[in-house]
């Protein structure tokens, strides 16, 4: 197996530098960017598993790259702030980032949450080769292509960890997911984190759908519990 590379963005030299340290010494190669334009640039060129991206750099902010990197690619994402208010994290999770730590964060906590996720990812491959295609009245879920159909002509675009939250319920249709159910299906069970991000990955993933959260045809609240995919076999 090729060793994995992971993208290290931060305007701050010594940050780079501890998190380049601790990744190494877990086996990842690492390369680094100091600003957004030039992270734009290693994604093309260096093409890495995983990016872990500051929130605060010049040239482009971490969300103006988060969103050209998804216009292309759905590699994953951990975003990294110094600010721990909750618009940021709204932002961040709808713009399609798969983590969000808080500086000052743990190197060693950070280096954790990069191999989960590759683990989870590594995870998500294999199964996609033993899954067939899941129809439904209005909505067809290819996890082999990795695609999504609403109504027979419209091709939905989803980050790869709404497309994942997606498979995981309708898999299962009728069946009711608690969050943290939901949390050690898609995100791992060694997830850090907020158990609230499932909402708001639920609320993105209802947009790209079109399914109204009063009168839903897809993806169903049970109040207090979590959620649970209504759509009917087609």
């Amino acid at each position: 197996m090729s060793t994995q590379r992971v993208l290290v963005v931060d305007d701050e030299p010594k940050i780079r530098m501890t998190v380049r340290g601790y990744l190494e010494a877990d086996g990842f190669d690492v390369v680094e960017a100091a600003d957004g334009p030039s992270a734009l640039q290693a994604v093309t060129r260096d093409r890495p598993d995983l990016v872990v991206l500051d929130v605060m750099l010049p040239g482009l902010d971490g969300f103006q790259v988060l969103r050209r990197i998804r216009e292309a690619s759905q590699i994953p994402v951990i975003m990294l702030t110094a600010r721990d208010e909750e618009v940021d994290r709204l932002i961040g999770f709808t713009t399609g980032s798969d983590d969000y730590v808080t500086k000052p964060f743990s190197p060693r906590e950070l280096a954790l949450r990069v191999r989960a996720i590759l683990r989870r990812t590594d995870s998500r491959s294999e199964a996609d080769h033993e899954d067939g295609v899941l129809r439904f009245d209005g909505l067809t879920v290819d996890p082999g292509t990795r695609t999504v159909l609403v109504d027979a002509d419209r091709t939905v675009e989803l980050s790869a960890l709404d497309f994942d939250l997606l498979f995981a319920m309708a898999r299962t249709p009728g069946r009711v997911f608690t969050r943290r159910g939901l949390l050690a299906q898609v995100w791992g069970d060694d997830f850090f984190g907020d158990e609230r991000v499932v909402d708001v990955h639920i609320r993105t993933l209802r947009r790209a759908l079109g399914d109204d959260a009063g009168a839903p045809r897809f993806v169903g609240t049970v109040r207090t519990i979590g959620y649970r995919f209504i759509g009917r076999p087609a």
